[in-house]
């Protein structure tokens, strides 16, 4: 058996060796690489040409305060997920209650909230002017016990609220994963359920949590709407404040490189806390972990805690949306109308843009990573899946500065030869954009095209090629219609991904440019409340269709597990 997969193996290399093009394919993935690239390298080397004063002048202003509010931001959401999501994850997985069935899927609802959309509806309900505080008032009581709710523990409490979900799903399949004969074992050892649950249980799920944890600290360092509405100014924030309010690229480059500083400690940090704490522990076919059945009252906290969450994660703020869109819908003035529709299809076919460009990308890289599995490709590959972990404030100034100097460049030519210039040609445009979205979000559909990619069996390619088919003819008409599900889930994770994206669309969206997500962030910049209602609830919907992805995955996984 060994020998003959060798010999398939080299069969493969020397069949991709054959004509088709070979030496071109480590080259196209070089390319694909370096633009990915370019945008975290641009900010990178602008920190190494300071712009001493602007420095000196955020040093003796905001920047201490930034950095601080960032390390408590990432801190506290990384810690609140942790508690929230890995604790649902265990009480869903560990225990059997009522409604447990339904709690497993809707926990995950949250995710289609956007972290800017939360924080608005709870800003609305709870600050001085909104309904709570009021109704308080009107009651006879005072206010003025009631906490800040512009502060960093809201805007903590609420990205928590959002970003839990991340932890659920990958705890929870770690905690569903492990076999019960270790459970048996540590029983008959005297463990109770507690004990179980921090020497047993905890150890082994470890690398799913701290995958979790990283990927919503992730999105906290990334954020800087929902920080900027809870008055809580944190690096990333400051990126978008320094370039509108001092118009100064060196400087907002050279914050942003501080940024993707904290990006790559954290995706570091993630990788040491991993290492050599693999547990490759699977149940297998054998039973999985015990689940105790909850009765009485123990069985109504748990179902309690479930809903309570629910509630005020997804039900409220989908509530507060609702009720909103009827009262702009019943005042809504002629023409208003055509103003949603404008910013719908502005979005729509920006993130159609968006979701093509890296599909066609991710299958070439994926397509060409077996086609032609050498050392550059392997590094290319490893280059273009780290986008996504840089934050958008960071890949928006990356992209500007190679674009404004293309521009200028381009201009000099024209003049030296016409006589004149023509302005902008791709600062401020949709090709810059879709650039720059694919840059980020390109590793979102590499890992759907490339899990379908891994489905494919090595022999079909192997007998194209012996065939004389060429590499290209080979992933056009071999490997593209066999992936077609995988490329159209990636398209629409994509999809969703740039439709509620904000940062990246604020400095690289041609002027005038505005879409549902712009629309909500300024009508909330300006506490029109129901002005955002139509918009967000738009966004939270289509943030469902990911959601509906991940609920159909896990509900075949259950399946083969009642099934077995």
């Amino acid at each position: 058996m060994t020998r003959r997969r060798v010999l398939r193996a080299e069969d493969m290399r020397r069949l991709t060796r054959g004509r088709g093009g070979h030496g071109l394919l480590p080259l196209v993935t070089l390319l694909i690489a370096g633009l990915t690239l370019l945008p975290v390298a641009v900010v990178a080397f602008s920190l190494l040409t300071p712009t001493t004063e602007v420095w000196r002048h955020l040093l003796d202003t905001v920047l201490p305060r930034m950095v601080g509010n960032t390390l408590l931001l990432v801190g506290g959401v990384g810690l609140g997920t942790l508690v929230v999501g890995g604790g649902l994850a265990w009480l869903v997985s560990a225990f059997d209650f009522p409604g447990r069935r339904h709690f497993r899927w809707m926990l995950v609802l949250p995710m289609a909230v956007p972290t800017y959309i939360m924080g608005i509806v709870y800003i609305a309900l709870l600050d001085a002017s909104g309904p709570v505080q009021s109704f308080v008032r009107a009651s006879g009581w005072s206010t003025a016990g009631l906490a800040e709710v512009r502060s960093g523990t809201s805007a903590i409490i609420v990205m928590t609220l959002v970003l839990y979900p991340y932890v659920f799903l990958l705890a929870r399949a770690g905690f569903e994963e492990l076999s019960g004969s270790m459970f048996e074992a540590a029983q008959t050892l005297g463990a109770d359920r507690k004990r179980l649950f921090f020497r047993v249980a905890l150890p082994l799920a470890r690398p799913s949590l701290v995958a979790g944890v990283s990927l919503a600290s992730m999105e906290a360092l990334a954020d800087f709407a929902t920080v900027r509405y809870f008055n809580f100014p944190t690096v990333s924030d400051g990126v978008l404040r320094v370039w509108y309010g001092m118009m100064e690229l060196g400087a907002a480059s050279e914050l942003a490189g501080l940024l993707a500083m904290f990006a790559l400690l954290l995706l570091l940090l993630e990788r040491r806390t991993r290492r050599r704490r693999a547990y490759h522990q699977s149940k297998g076919k054998l039973p999985g972990m015990p689940v105790t059945p909850l009765a009485g009252w123990r069985g109504a906290m748990a179902s309690m805690t479930c809903s309570a969450v629910m509630l005020a994660a997804f039900g409220l703020p989908a509530t507060q949306l609702l009720a909103w869109s009827v009262t702009e819908l019943a005042s809504m003035q002629p023409g208003v109308s055509a103003v949603y529709v404008r910013l719908a299809w502005n979005s729509v076919s920006l993130a159609a843009l968006a979701a093509a460009c890296a599909a066609v990308v991710a299958f070439v890289m994926a397509a060409v990573s077996r086609l032609s599995p050498t050392r550059v490709t392997r590094a290319a590959t490893s280059v273009v899946t780290m986008g996504y972990a840089m934050p958008g404030a960071v890949i928006a100034v990356g992209v500007l500065g190679p674009l404004a100097l293309f521009d200028r460049v381009a201009n000099m030519a024209i003049e030296s030869v016409a006589g004149g210039g023509v302005g902008l040609i791709l600062t401020g445009s949709l090709v810059g954009l879709a650039y720059a979205y694919t840059a980020r979000f390109m590793a979102v559909a590499y890992s759907s095209v490339d899990a379908s990619m891994e489905r494919i069996a090595p022999n079909t390619v192997l007998a194209a090629r012996s065939l004389g088919a060429g590499w290209l003819r080979v992933g056009t008409r071999v490997q593209l219609p066999l992936i077609l599900p995988g490329i159209i889930a990636g398209m629409v994770l994509v999809f969703v991904d740039v439709m509620r994206e904000l940062p990246i669309t604020v400095v690289l969206r041609p002027f005038g440019y505005d879409t549902l997500a712009i629309w909500v962030w300024q009508m909330a910049a300006e506490s029109l409340w129901t002005s955002t209602a139509i918009p967000a609830l738009a966004i939270v919907l289509v943030g469902l269709l990911p959601v509906k992805l991940l609920l159909d995955a896990s509900g075949a996984g259950m399946q083969r597990e009642e099934r077995r």
